[in-house]
């Protein structure tokens, strides 16, 4: 899977666009951003609720290609900003946490390995 079919599948809103053909192998909800760093592996997209730049720079040392707002969250301009150099796709969707999780492993993303 792309970053461009999560935009499709979650019927996003790009926020900041990066590397839209960039694959993504498994996803990660959460609003914890040690659990992100504690489990997640390969590439992933982060889905989450938190919208602050610990989100941007947790994605950028696990080398995720795309944050997911859930909720419809909008982040501010410093965190576009941030996202923008570091070349992280941010995009938002109205869908909540639980549905748009169950939308991209419907599609067949995984979570990765279990703990």
């Amino acid at each position: 899977m792309i970053v461009k079919d999560i935009i499709d599948i979650l019927e996003g809103e790009i926020i900041c666009e990066g590397d839209l053909n960039q694959e993504i192998k498994t996803a990660c909800g959460s609003d914890m951003m040690s659990d992100v760093l504690a489990f997640v592996k390969d590439q992933s997209v982060l889905l989450t609720g938190l919208v602050n730049p610990q989100v941007v720079r947790t994605a950028e040392m696990m080398d995720m290609a795309c944050i997911v707002f859930v909720r419809g969250k909008m982040p501010d301009e410093s965190i576009i900003n941030l996202a923008e150099q570091r070349g992280i796709t941010l995009m938002k969707t109205r869908f909540r946490m639980f549905t748009a999780c169950g939308k991209l492993y419907s599609a067949g993303l995984s979570g990765g390995t279990k703990v």
